[in-house]
């Protein structure tokens, strides 16, 4: 029996630039705002200027903008393959 290696190139990866920057921001914007409606604002560790920030504290705040960026990656990755980019 003969095997043999099948050589796969990894997926184009897209460097920094600012429209990918615009679209990280974007998306953590719109991960704010959804967490502004799910938690209750002013609770937890308060931020210095938390208006800023829809009223969530840290805790809240760092849960949301993590959302952001998975958010984030994926729209990245999606206008990336279809050639937006």
């Amino acid at each position: 029996m003969d095997f043999q290696l099948l050589a796969v190139a990894p997926p184009t990866t897209f460097d920094w630039s600012p429209k990918v920057g615009v679209l990280m921001v974007l998306c953590n914007i719109l991960a704010i705002f959804i967490g502004s409606k799910i938690f209750k604002a002013g609770e937890g560790t308060q931020l210095p200027n938390p208006k800023y920030f829809g009223g969530l504290g840290l805790e809240a705040l760092i849960a949301t903008t993590s959302l952001g960026h998975v958010i984030g990656f994926g729209v990245i990755l999606g206008f990336g393959a279809g050639g937006l980019l």
